[in-house]
C-alpha cells in the first residue's frame, strides 16, 4: 500500500512540475517585457510633452 502512494505522489509531481516550470519561465519573461514596455511608455510621454 505504501508503494502505491509513492507512485501516485511521483505521478502528481511529474504532472504538475512541468506546467509549473513553464509558468514560472513565462512569468519571468513577461516581467522583463513589461518593464521594457513601461520604460518605452515613459519615454513616449516625455516626447509628447516636449512636442507640446
Amino acid at each position: 500500500m505504501g508503494e502505491a502512494i509513492n507512485y501516485e505522489l511521483l505521478g502528481m509531481i511529474a504532472n504538475l512540475g512541468f506546467p509549473m516550470a513553464i509558468s514560472i519561465y513565462l512569468l519571468v519573461r513577461l516581467e522583463n517585457r513589461m518593464e521594457a514596455l513601461a520604460e518605452r511608455i515613459k519615454e513616449l510621454g516625455e516626447a509628447i510633452r516636449r512636442m507640446l
